[in-house]
């Protein structure tokens, strides 16, 4: 049987080829059809290896950053002596900064909320195909650059005008400015409907209400005409047939969770931007909630 399988061999390899000789096995290579380029790499020395030459980069970083720059200790804790500012640590930081544009109730329990439910839903709302193990930014722009607005620009940004940017009584102070405790801010905060002449507690709850659900309606319908007009093979869209597709996958109730995350993120965007422009502390006012 050996011998007519090498005689087999032999005779489909082509007539002017040899015939091979009794009982010697022969090993034909199998050659990955494409142009070599290997789908997948092992973990070492390829991500490894970076993976270490990072961590060494770090702790270099580290290192010369605490050799350079002091931090003692401060004095022990006097309960009849508060500091002024008396600011949190660093990672509640951005929550102490959102006190200046919302109500306790808001910036201290809905946005965080918001916020920890909101990356617990990313893997029912995330349908996009691409990029399943890695992450490119041409596979996943929308994605990456809702990332980009909701941590960078907003809870860092948050963090770094806690630390570098409020003085004494949280006030304002640009770089290089000496924090006077002293130093009394003249800012007359109003009401948005009071700007707009709206005296009565009914009729500026019913202003600051529609205002609310307008920016909401009109933020959905904005929102699903983008998505809607991703033309086909679109890097936004996802999948092959474009927007259209992208919405028939998505289903009504993940576009709604990730349109009201959307639209909630940058509420907060607008309210610092009303907030530091126009002096506006509340959209909406009632004797019981303010936003």
């Amino acid at each position: 049987m050996m011998m007519a399988g090498a005689g087999g061999a032999a005779r489909s390899s082509g007539a002017g080829a040899s015939p091979a000789p009794a009982g010697k096995r022969i090993e034909v290579p199998i050659k990955k059809a494409g142009g070599g380029v290997e789908d997948k790499l092992h973990t070492w020395p390829f991500l490894v290896r970076n993976e270490f030459l990072m961590a060494l980069f770090v702790i270099v970083v580290l290192t010369i950053w605490s050799l350079t720059i002091n931090a003692p200790l401060e004095e022990p804790s006097n309960p009849t002596r508060t500091p002024n500012p008396s600011k949190a640590p660093w990672y509640f930081l951005g929550l102490q900064e959102m006190l200046v544009f919302f109500d306790p109730w808001y910036a201290g329990v809905v946005l965080p909320s918001f916020i920890i439910v909101g990356l617990m839903l990313i893997p029912y709302l995330d349908i996009n195909p691409k990029g399943n193990g890695y992450y490119t930014f041409r596979e996943r722009m929308f994605e990456i650059l809702t990332f980009f607005l909701g941590f960078h620009v907003l809870w860092v940004s948050f963090i770094i005008i806690g630390t570098f940017f409020r003085g004494p009584g949280w006030n304002w102070f640009w770089p290089g400015q000496v924090w006077d405790p002293h130093m009394v801010e003249a800012l007359t905060n109003v009401d948005l409907p009071y700007l707009f002449g709206f005296r009565d507690y009914t009729a500026s709850a019913l202003f600051g209400l529609s205002l609310i659900v307008g920016y909401f309606v009109v933020g959905y319908i904005v929102f699903y005409l983008w998505v809607r007009a991703r033309p086909a093979n679109d890097p936004w869209s996802a999948f092959p047939g474009g927007g259209r597709e992208l919405l028939e996958k998505w289903g009504p109730v993940r576009f709604g969770i990730t349109g009201f995350l959307l639209l909630a993120m940058m509420g907060v965007f607008i309210k610092m931007m009303l907030r530091h422009a126009l002096n506006i502390k509340y959209i909406l006012v009632t004797p019981w909630i303010n936003i």
